[in-house]
Order: C-alpha cells, then sequence, then structure tokens
C-alpha cells in the first residue's frame, strides 16, 4: 500500500508540473513566435526584434533604470524591515501586531489611491531634492513591505531568535552584529525569498512609474507596443526570463547554504578524546 501511494503521489506530481508548465510556457512560446515574425508575410522569421534590443537608447536606460530600483528597494526594504522585526520580537512584543498591520495595509490600498497620496511627496522632491528616476525606491519599498514582511515572518519563526541573540549578547556582541551577524545568516533562506519578491515587484510595476511621470522598463514597453510590438514582446519575454532565471539562481543558492550548514563537520580527535574523558 505504502508503495502504491508513493507511485500515486508521484503521477500526481508529474500532472501538476506538466499542467503548471503548460500554462506558463504556452504564453511565453507563442509571445517567443510573435517577436519572432517577419513584417512581410512570405518573408522568414527573423531575430531582428531581438537583436534591436539594444539600439533602443530609451529602451537600454529604462532596463538600467529598473535594475538599479529593484537592487535599491531591495537593500531598503531589509535595512527597515529586518531590524524593526527582530528588536519588536525580542524587546517590544506587543507591538507585533501593529507592525503586521502597517505592513500588511498596503495590500488593502489601490495603488492608484497610493500615487494619489504620494504625488505631492513626488513634486516637492522634484522642486527641492531630485528628480531622478531613483527616487520611485521609497514608494516601491512600500509596496513590497507586504510580501517582505511574510517571507521573513516566515524565516524568523523558524528559528529562536531569543537564545540567539542573548548567546551573542552574552559574549560581548552588540545589537548590529547580533541583527547582521548572527541571526540573518540563520534566516538566508527568508533574505533571498524576500529580494526575490521585491526584485519581482519592482521589475514588473507599471502604475507607479506611468502616473508619475517616470519611465521604467513597463512603462517603455507600452510606448514601444504602440511603434513596434515584435520588440515589445521580445523585450517582455526576456524580462519574464531573468526573472525566471534569477528565481533558479537564488534557489540553487539557498539549497547550496542550506546543505553547506546542514552539513556534519570533522572534529579534531584530541578534542573528542578530551570530551570523553570529561565523561
Amino acid at each position: 500500500m505504502n508503495r502504491s501511494r508513493r507511485l500515486k503521489l508521484q503521477v500526481f506530481r508529474v500532472v501538476v508540473l506538466v499542467v503548471m508548465a503548460t500554462f506558463f510556457l504556452v504564453p511565453i512560446g507563442a509571445m517567443f513566435e510573435f517577436s519572432t515574425r517577419s513584417t512581410t508575410f512570405d518573408a522568414p522569421r527573423t531575430l531582428e526584434s531581438w537583436t534591436t534590443i539594444v539600439t533602443y537608447p530609451a529602451l537600454v536606460a529604462a532596463i538600467v533604470a529598473s535594475l538599479e530600483l529593484a537592487a535599491i528597494t531591495s537593500v531598503g526594504m531589509l535595512l527597515l524591515l529586518l531590524p524593526t522585526m527582530i528588536w519588536v520580537r525580542l524587546r517590544l512584543p506587543r507591538l507585533n501586531r501593529i507592525i503586521e498591520f502597517l505592513c500588511l495595509l498596503p495590500l488593502t490600498i489601490p495603488a492608484i489611491v497610493l500615487v494619489v497620496g504620494l504625488f505631492p511627496v513626488y513634486l516637492w522632491m522634484a522642486n527641492n531634492i531630485s528628480d531622478s528616476i531613483l527616487t520611485l525606491s521609497f514608494a516601491y519599498v512600500i509596496l513590497v513591505l507586504p510580501y517582505a514582511y511574510r517571507a521573513l515572518d516566515a524565516g524568523l519563526s523558524a528559528i529562536n531568535v531569543k537564545t540567539l541573540s542573548e548567546a551573542a549578547r552574552s559574549l560581548g556582541a552588540g545589537w548590529p552584529t547580533v541583527i547582521w551577524r548572527v541571526i540573518a545568516p540563520n534566516m538566508s533562506g527568508a533574505l533571498l525569498n524576500a529580494s526575490l519578491l521585491s526584485v519581482a515587484l519592482v521589475l514588473g510595476e507599471f502604475t507607479f512609474a506611468n502616473l508619475l511621470g517616470y519611465v521604467n522598463i513597463q512603462v517603455q514597453i507600452n510606448q514601444l507596443g504602440q511603434a513596434n510590438a515584435g520588440v515589445s514582446i521580445a523585450v517582455s519575454v526576456a524580462s519574464l526570463m531573468f526573472a525566471f532565471v534569477l528565481l533558479m539562481v537564488l534557489s540553487f543558492v539557498g539549497a547550496a547554504r542550506q546543505a553547506l550548514r546542514s552539513k556534519p563537520r570533522a572534529t579534531d580527535p584530541r578534542l573528542e578524546a578530551v570530551w570523553g574523558q570529561k565523561a
């Protein structure tokens, strides 16, 4: 019965994987097929739409800006959220529900409402500080808070934060050392997941940038779609593949770190003899 149950489970997993792969890969394949079509009906297929991506200066600038925004947003989210969650969990546990409510609040507010509320702030920043597109990272940190909070909360719940912090403090470590050198390495998987969610959201964000008058990769794809549909579709497929490759890389990195951490370490025979005598 156990063998039959395992066989059914394997069949179920294969079916689910095939269905999900079909659901995701068929539209991407159709987009790639469309991007290779020529302007004339009888002409052979070509990769002109892909090779001309780098010939659009505005598109290259939008891609670079989106990547910079993704990196700044991920770092800013970790610097803001991780110390706050650890400090609240250790020192102010009564505020845990309040922090959770504040972090999940952006999910209940439509993006257009957030843009209307942040528009005066960005207008003041453009006139007094800077009108760079990188200022969008402040708004994007707010957008990624619900997803990053859930990922980090799961990572903190999987380890004994109080015991680790007390052990580090008893050895003379300061709070920055406790947070970044003791607790953070023990939740590397949660940090990678939160960073991945932040990168995926920033690369796919359109509403904030469009309504605030900035041009990121999604806004540029929308503008290209009105002039050159093939290049627009090619950039969309490339961004999807980049997110997929990034997911796989982060997954393998997290699995490798977890395997390295769980690998038993060789001990010195002399230490084993000493411990045996003490026992």
